[in-house]
């Protein structure tokens, strides 16, 4: 986490929003004094400066890119064409007069960091600089936002709109380095044109990692090729649980459904154009018996299993006492670090029943022979033959926050699920975490009491309670809060079979936990969100994003 930056001398007097305060106590100021609204950014930026004027989008207008900008330029010439059909060309010279002028400038980065950015709005034109592409692809998302809301749609808008944006000073930069979600496909496969959008919807957001739950019970949806039964048997289910009756089957077969190695490919370079990084969970030991269906050898019991039909948690797990089984797990991370080049590997690690190890021979000489006192220290004990092998491959491993029970490995990092306790210990030992527990940020949870709600699995997480959330536990020490990398919102699809359903749990309860994780605490307002929410759903409207619409 970021130490704040000394104050800015460069702000404009005529109307400044010091976020760190009272942001609605100085909106007010600023309608009042001055008559100029002030524009409704979500997630508001640290500092934002408000000036009398605008700034117009003609057909004259160019995009001017200095070195190493060219990407974020060309990202923001094609976001800005589709809707006003202008012509935006992108060029090489600096400083042309009207023109949207986009600059690395490596000075930056002490003061804004990698996904920081400062954007002047004038009316003589309009810059970008950013010590890094993330910030200056970030200064180009608020300056979307700045522009009427029909600039997010994805075709031409007509009648013809007046492109303008008020003339601003923004300087901005992210509270945390860790802002994401979690999509699982394991219950639901989920389109890779979905995945794609959801990419587009997190960087609009300035959220930054997208978790995929490729593996589980009910499913295996990644390509391992070395191992083709994965995706042959595990990739589909006999029937699921009956919409409405979790307990009873549909009768209808399900899958096959996967990603291939090459499409996940595809799906990786799309996120990193866009500043969001995949990060692939191969739950393990528990959640496999996607995998166990397929190996049936790899359990303590040798099977015969099938894909999981109905929700909840299975007995039959990896079995960590075999060497074969161990071999196996390698197999599958090597050919994943392959396809997946971000720094972490989630292996999950929750909700993994040990009954079986304690029954099984093997676990049990494995516990002997390494000296181990419980069937929780194996657990470890395979999370720790797992993070060396992740770290031979120059990556991180990260798990939920059941691999605490039997002790931490060294580099591990904690993904803290139910409730903050886990985070906020392992935080204390030095080891970095992902806040995201089912009180604030498990999305597939209900949104409201009301009558006509779809299913779900049950809890409930209305809007300002998500916005509420605080990751910083409050009794952790100062030093050693930089551990806390950020939070996650998690949208588990036992319940949700389609996009159109992942968008209605998703949203806007993302929206809020994009600001939660991006500005300033001593910021936060709900009802001065909201306010903003209310223009911000009109852009999710042009993006016809199938969100739950607000309580009145």
């Amino acid at each position: 986490m970021k130490p704040a930056p000394p104050w800015f001398s460069w702000l404009n007097p005529v109307v400044t929003l010091l976020l760190p305060f009272s942001s609605l106590n100085v909106v007010a100021m600023a309608l009042a004094e001055d008559r100029i609204p002030a524009p409704q950014l979500v997630p508001q930026p640290v500092s934002l400066s408000v000036s009398a004027g605008t700034f117009g989008l003609t057909d004259r207008t160019a995009i001017a890119a200095g070195p190493g900008a060219e990407a974020a330029a060309h990202h923001l010439a094609e976001a800005l064409r589709a809707p006003t059909g202008l012509p935006l060309p992108v060029r090489s010279e600096a400083d042309q007069p009207g023109a949207i002028s986009i600059e690395l400038d490596p000075g930056l980065a002490s003061r804004l960091g990698r996904e920081g950015y400062r954007l002047v709005v004038r009316r003589e034109g309009v810059t970008i600089r950013a010590a890094a592409s993330a910030g200056l692809f970030y200064g180009g998302v608020t300056l979307r936002q700045l522009l009427p809301a029909a600039i997010h749609s994805p075709k031409p808008v007509a009648p013809p709109t007046a492109w303008t944006a008020p003339c601003v000073e923004i300087e901005d930069y992210p509270r945390f380095p860790w802002r994401g979600l979690l999509i699982d496909v394991a219950r639901h496969y989920q389109p890779v044109e979905f995945i794609e959008r959801a990419v587009d919807l997190l960087a609009l957001h300035k959220l930054n990692r997208l978790q995929l739950h490729l593996t589980d019970d009910q499913g295996w949806r990644i390509e391992i090729r070395k191992h083709p039964r994965l995706t042959e048997v595990g990739s589909r289910r006999r029937e699921s649980p009956v919409k409405g009756n979790s307990r009873q089957g549909d009768g209808t077969p399900y899958g096959p459904f996967f990603y291939t190695q090459a499409q996940l490919r595809e799906l990786v370079a799309y996120a990193q154009t866009r500043h969001v990084t995949l990060v692939p969970e191969i739950e393990m030991p528990g959640h496999f018996l996607g995998a166990l269906a397929a190996y049936p050898q790899f359990a303590c019991r040798g099977g015969p299993f099938q894909v999981r039909t109905r929700w909840g948690i299975e007995p039959d797990i990896l079995c960590p006492g075999n060497d074969d089984a161990m071999a196996f797990v390698q197999d599958v991370l090597a050919e994943v670090v392959e396809v997946f080049p971000g720094p972490f590997v989630h292996i999950g690690g929750d909700e993994a029943p040990r009954d079986r190890w304690k029954e099984c021979p093997k676990c049990q000489a494995r516990i002997k022979a390494e000296g181990l006192r419980s069937e929780a220290e194996l657990q470890t004990w395979l999370n720790r033959r797992v993070e060396r092998f992740l770290a031979s491959k120059g990556r991180r491993l990260i798990g939920w926050d059941e691999i605490l029970e039997g002790g931490l490995t060294p580099g591990a990092a904690v993904m803290s699920w139910r409730g903050t306790a886990g985070g906020l210990a392992a935080a204390t030992a030095g080891h970095d975490v992902v806040m995201s527990p089912t009180t604030h940020c498990y999305f597939d949870y209900s949104q409201s009491r009301a009558p006509g709600e779809p299913e779900s699995i049950g809890g409930f997480i209305p809007l300002p309670t998500v916005y509420a959330f605080e990751p910083v536990p409050a009794d952790l020490a100062m030093d050693q809060r930089q551990h806390i990398l950020g939070a996650q919102g998690n949208v588990w699809t036992e319940y949700i079979r389609t996009p159109a359903e992942l968008e209605y749990f998703a949203f806007p309860r993302a929206v809020a936990l994009a600001e939660v994780v991006w500005s300033p605490a001593e910021a936060r307002d709900y009802a001065d969100f909201q306010r903003r929410l209310e223009r911000h759903l009109q852009r999710l409207d042009q993006l016809e994003v199938n969100y739950r619409k607000l309580d009145r």
